[in-house]
């Protein structure tokens, strides 16, 4: 039986494909297209140099979806390897150049040596979504809060005392600012018609609002240079905030729609802390499929609250965070275990002792997010939902 190993180095437009023998040599270096035709032609030669092919790949999805997708369907195994990891090989072997023809020969190698690559597995049309619905959220999320902090800086330039008393994370205040900007405009408007002009908009605590912006007016009758621009400025940006929160507020149903089709849902999301948001985060982050990491420690690992040791020669017992995990679960873990201390008696013991114990406070929420992984695997594994016990009862 002749073995081949495959790697390919995926681009946006090409890809460049290397195979070698199990002596490492190259039976077939390749670049193509990023089209189905191409990508078929090169499964057809690459199965005809031996029995049984193994394929690398550096990109698990964007350019190298189309390419993982036609391998999956023809039953071929796929490892991913990150470019952390490539770029690390590459260091040993021989020379100092970097081309995508020894980056593709570096990933064939690799998936030769290694066993303990993960594989690439298709992943069921919930998962996919809520990665792309996921995916789009943290970046309205991103654009919404550099959109405030922009609003902030501008509304500081020409009226700090309203941008001190207002929370520019809610409604409210965001429209109030689309109408009036400057300290001479809410004067000339009055207390009792801001008001109504806040309620006509359906704003909450409107006389309250109105009251607090007018105060801040009175405090300050000094016209600040680029004020009119500045205040076009502030209007539009508030409008953007609104829509982008409105945006976010749609997509955040789209979300809970697909998350509840996912057989998972009533599971994940009985774990305190773990809501519909972080809840479909933490499937589209894992892929859903448990499996794939054998064991709890394993999954706290690869979301970044395992501590890992750092021995060497006489010193042992060192313990350090993990530099290689992936940053969207950790966020998943690290949230979700705040939340479980505001809301959960058991997590906020945890919480408690540890500190305690001396930990400052992130240690202490990551000793927690690691025992909430177990609890969270082991539910996951059979099946059944989080049922909070009650602490013993004290002995006399």
């Amino acid at each position: 039986m002749i073995a081949i190993w495959a790697g390919i180095d995926a681009g946006k437009t090409h890809h460049h494909c290397v195979a070698i023998d199990e002596s490492g040599h190259r039976l077939l270096s390749r670049r193509v297209a990023n089209d189905e035709p191409e990508l078929l032609e090169l499964l057809a030669d690459v199965l005809a140099l031996g029995d049984e092919v193994a394929w690398g790949i550096d990109q698990a999805d964007g350019g190298a979806a189309l390419a993982i997708a036609l391998l999956l369907n023809h039953d071929q195994p796929v490892h991913y390897l990150s470019g952390r990891a490539i770029h690390r090989a590459s260091e040993s072997y021989r020379g100092e150049g970097k081309t995508d023809a020894k980056d593709a020969a570096v990933i064939a190698d690799q998936v030769r040596v290694r066993r303990d690559l993960h594989p690439v597995r298709t992943s069921d049309d919930t998962i996919t979504d809520l990665k792309l619905l996921t995916g789009r959220r943290m970046d309205l999320v991103a654009d919404r809060t550099r959109t405030v902090n922009r609003l902030r800086a501008h509304l500081t330039g020409i009226f700090p005392g309203l941008e001190r008393v207002l929370d520019l994370t809610n409604t409210g205040p965001l429209m109030l600012l689309t109408g009036y900007q400057t300290p001479a405009a809410l004067r000339r408007l009055g207390v009792k018609r801001l008001a109504n002009w806040l309620r006509n908009r359906k704003v909450l605590r409107a006389n309250q609002l109105a009251e607090t912006a007018l105060l801040a007016a009175e405090r300050q009758h000094t016209s600040l240079p680029g004020e009119k621009l500045t205040a076009e400025l502030v209007r539009t940006l508030a409008t953007e905030v609104i829509c982008l929160t409105q945006q976010i507020a749609e997509l955040d149903k789209a979300i809970e729609a697909r998350f509840r089709e996912h057989h998972t849902f009533d599971v994940v999301t009985s774990m305190p802390g773990l809501g519909v948001i972080l809840g479909a985060e933490f499937l589209a982050a894992t892929g859903g499929d448990m499996t794939v990491f054998g064991t709890a420690d394993r999954l706290a690992g690869f979301g970044g609250v395992a501590p890992v040791p750092r021995d060497s020669g006489k010193i042992s017992g060192n313990l350090r965070r993990p530099r290689r995990y992936n940053r969207r679960l950790q966020r998943v873990f690290y949230i979700s275990a705040l939340f479980s201390i505001r809301y959960c008696e058991n997590s906020r013991r945890f919480y408690d002792r540890k500190r305690a114990e001396g930990k400052r406070h992130i240690q202490a929420v990551l000793a927690l997010a690691r025992r909430r992984v177990n609890v969270l695997w082991a539910l996951l594994r059979d099946g059944r939902c989080y049922e909070p016990t009650p602490p013993p009862p004290l002995v006399a």
